[in-house]
């Protein structure tokens, strides 16, 4: 998390999916992976997502985002957008925290898929039980 030559940049993450996020002035372009936002996630629910932040303090025009995003599926890569974009908003703007931690954007979900155990066909399921 870094401010350098007019640019902030923040990681998000959420599941296995990580966004690199560089906030400038600008007119409210969002490029991912070098696509515009609206052509790479398809889901509108994404796109509504992946803007919550710039939405919540109001500032969708004033900022162009470019992000790199890499792992999981789009719902996770939008919601760890979200989260860089909420950290990159901070570093610029202390004021607008406690605003961006009300809505819960700045606490990294940590929530992830666990993993198999032995002895069992998945993470909790237990294989069927006879008694006789």
């Amino acid at each position: 998390m870094s401010t350098t030559d007019n640019r902030t940049y923040a990681t998000g993450k959420r599941k296995t999916a990580i966004a690199r996020i560089w906030l400038t002035a600008g007119t409210g372009q969002v490029i991912v992976n070098d696509k515009p936002a609206d052509s790479y996630f398809e889901r509108e629910t994404s796109r509504m997502i992946m803007r919550q932040a710039l939405e919540l303090i109001e500032a969708v025009e004033q900022f162009d985002v470019r992000a790199t995003v890499r792992g999981g599926g789009h719902s996770a890569q939008a919601e760890a957008m979200r989260h860089g974009i909420s950290r990159a908003l901070c570093i610029l703007d202390p004021e607008k925290r406690t605003v961006l931690k009300r809505a819960g954007f700045l606490t990294r979900d940590a929530r992830k898929k666990e993993r198999k155990k032995y002895g069992q066909p998945g993470a909790r399921k237990r294989f069927q039980y006879s008694k006789r």
